[in-house]
């Protein structure tokens, strides 16, 4: 995932575990059980975040998935009626998960890891869909690159050299 320059000291950020998984490995002397974390933050006005952490306890883990988290803030833009702009697909690995636009009053339509997210991130109204892989990670992960890819319409008219009247119609 790349780095973005969020300087996440100065944002007030809540923490949601999303998923922890016990890991096991095998080894001479018997088994080694480790933990690992995935932890998504945000601070509800658009900015948001996921990361892994892997420890030997479950507090550490998700100390250490925060940590990782903050690292990885992305800021989602968000119309008037606090859901995306535009429908967007957003894409890791096998999952794929549908963003869709919704009007005032719908609420948040999400599954558990999309859900948590979407939360985070402050969107009050959206509709999404979960497609391929139900893997929690990846789901998240897709989440965040859809959310990532969303554009303004003042981002559309710069990059297309058009006022924003051209745009919105």
């Amino acid at each position: 995932m790349r780095r973005n320059h969020i300087d996440a000291s100065q944002l007030e950020l809540e923490e949601k575990v999303v998923s922890i998984k016990r890991v096991t490995k095998v080894v001479k002397g018997g088994r080694h059980f480790r933990f690992t974390a995935l932890v998504v933050v945000g601070d509800g006005k658009g900015h948001v975040g996921a990361g892994l952490g892997k420890a030997a306890e479950i507090p550490e883990a998700i100390r250490k998935g925060k940590e990782d988290a903050m690292k990885n803030i992305i800021t989602v833009a968000l119309n008037e009626e606090e859901s995306i702009t535009h429908d967007m697909y957003g894409k890791f690995g096998s999952a794929t998960v549908l963003l869709k636009n919704a009007p005032e009053g719908t609420g948040v339509i999400a599954g558990g890891p999309a859900r948590a997210v979407i939360e985070m991130a402050g969107i009050k109204n959206i509709r999404t869909k979960s497609l391929g892989s139900n893997n929690k990670q990846n789901v998240v992960l897709a989440t965040l690159n859809g959310l990532k890819n969303v554009k303004t319409p003042e981002d559309v008219a710069r990059l297309r050299g058009k006022s924003i009247e051209e745009i919105v119609g």
